[in-house]
């Protein structure tokens, strides 16, 4: 039996600092989401359920935000592994100067998400904007847009400014995925005279499974807890038509309303456990139905 070069001990110290830092926060943020915190007021008063009611009703915003939350979650997941994959796959043939192409289509991955949303708050201006300008150049003026101030374009040009950041991130994890199956596969399969797509439903898919899972949590949790993207290109405008979770939870500790801040953090904290769950639990499902 090998035994652990130093004693359980030693890791006390990383476990006390985890607990001071994060768990004993989490679970005051729990705490408060249950009473009616504010910059109003020096007394704090438990309030039990109020909050929680107070951000599931309908007469409230908070509804709007969760849908556009988990919109753009869904959306964002769909479009990065679906781009992410034709990426992966088309860098993975034998293409010339390929690790330059993959250099590239990743560099935006790295880039910090503030000055891509400041650079593309520029590109999608609606009069001084570099995509605007380039359609009327070329005769397409029709197809000029106020991409983020026009209510049914907002959401959606974020989410495409988002997947064109993030789809060369899923494409090196479905590449390292597409390098670990073996050519056995792809020698069978020409022998038996499979075109492509038979070997993408057949073997890619199956195979990649595990590295599908491992993205669609990723992005999941990404997309749940989305704020910067949000913040920097519409700032939850035009009217609450793009806000998510997260910009409602700055928004109301901008206000000083903490209580409603933390059951709004509540609410995501626990989305992401569930979704999260059984996004792990369908998948690894998938994954073994498919061998």
């Amino acid at each position: 039996m090998n035994k652990s070069m130093y004693p359980n001990y030693f890791s006390l110290g990383a476990l006390l600092l985890y607990t001071l830092l994060f768990v004993i926060p989490g679970l005051m943020g729990i705490y408060y989401s249950f009473t009616d915190w504010s910059s109003y007021s020096n007394e704090i008063h438990f309030i039990g359920l109020d909050n929680f009611k107070t951000v599931f009703s309908s007469d409230e915003n908070y509804m709007a935000y969760m849908k556009n939350t988990l919109g753009f979650t869904v959306a964002t997941i769909i479009f990065k592994t679906v781009i992410g994959l034709f990426l992966a796959l088309m860098v993975n043939r034998g293409i010339r100067m390929k690790n330059l192409h993959r250099a590239i289509i990743f560099m935006p991955a790295v880039v910090p998400v503030l000055i891509v949303g400041l650079i593309f708050k520029s590109v999608l201006h609606p009069d001084t904007g570099l995509l605007n300008e380039t359609l009327r150049a070329i005769g397409l003026d029709f197809l000029a847009q106020h991409w983020l101030t026009d209510l049914q374009l907002a959401f959606k040009s974020i989410i495409a400014v988002d997947v064109w950041k993030g789809a060369g991130y899923i494409m090196v994890i479905l590449l390292a995925g597409l390098q670990s199956i073996p050519d056995m596969y792809y020698e069978a399969a020409d022998i038996d005279g499979a075109n492509f797509w038979n070997k993408l439903r057949h073997i890619i898919l199956p195979l990649l499974m595990p590295a599908i899972t491992v993205t669609t949590v990723l992005n999941l949790l990404y997309g749940l807890k989305v704020f910067d993207i949000v913040y920097v290109l519409t700032n939850g405008g035009p009217g609450y038509e793009t806000e998510v979770l997260f910009t409602g939870v700055f928004k109301e500790f901008s206000l000083g309303r903490y209580g409603i801040g933390t059951a709004l953090s509540t609410v995501l904290f626990l989305f992401m456990i569930v979704l999260g769950y059984f996004a792990v639990k369908y998948m690894s499902r998938e994954d073994e139905t498919s061998r």
